[in-house]
């Protein structure tokens, strides 16, 4: 079934899913004209290829992300540094309900790529089933690793043919985005599926 994903501040730049695939990439009247039979997706913001984060194994491995159940004992926030490596010392079978909590995060976030080697089976089984793509890292990093606000590094424009894999952000347009960050996400599409959406 063909999904017509079209964002209030980015009309120009409307997306029309098949599948895993992008059939269309363009005006939204135009491809709401031509495929009246396609499921519209509004959302608010601007439609944009999404994000590389480009620190994939500081956040994926290096990273505690805990369970909603350990507020107390950990917090919400990810744990990182020695406090982070004696958890995974302690018990390594954290590390993959760590990794795929972190790939969660990623997805709230726009991330549909990760970049830099990742070892550890556990990060690299979260991100396959995830349907992220493993990119390159930048030859000069965005900053600190982290999730929100940076780094931002948004990827190339979409294409017709390309994979379906977007980001929604709900600001008016990428100078704002840079502004206030990747926390404005609404919407998270990976393989034509949508993997995140804002509550």
């Amino acid at each position: 079934m063909l999904t017509l994903h079209v964002a209030d501040g980015s009309p120009e730049s409307a997306v029309l899913v098949d599948g895993a695939r992008l059939a269309a990439v363009g005006p939204y009247e135009e491809l709401a004209a031509a495929h009246q039979d396609a499921r519209l997706r509004r959302w608010p913001g601007i439609l944009t290829p999404g994000l590389l984060n480009p620190y994939g194994p500081e956040l994926l491995e290096q990273t505690y992300h805990p369970d909603p159940r350990e507020a107390a004992e950990f917090g919400t926030e990810p744990v990182t540094g020695e406090r982070a490596r004696a958890l995974f010392r302690a018990d390594p079978a954290r590390l993959g309900a760590s990794a795929r909590r972190g790939v969660q995060r990623l997805l709230a976030h726009g991330t549909v790529a990760v970049a830099g080697e990742l070892t550890g089976r556990a990060a690299q089984d979260a991100v396959r089933r995830a349907g992220l793509a493993v990119g390159q890292r930048p030859p000069n990093l965005p900053g600190p690793a982290a999730l929100s606000p940076t780094p931002l590094v948004l990827l190339p424009r979409l294409a017709a043919g390309g994979p379906a894999r977007f980001a929604v952000f709900d600001v008016p347009d990428r100078a704002a985005l840079v502004r206030q960050g990747a926390g404005t996400c609404v919407a998270t599409v990976l393989g034509g599926r949508l993997v995140y959406r804002a509550r």
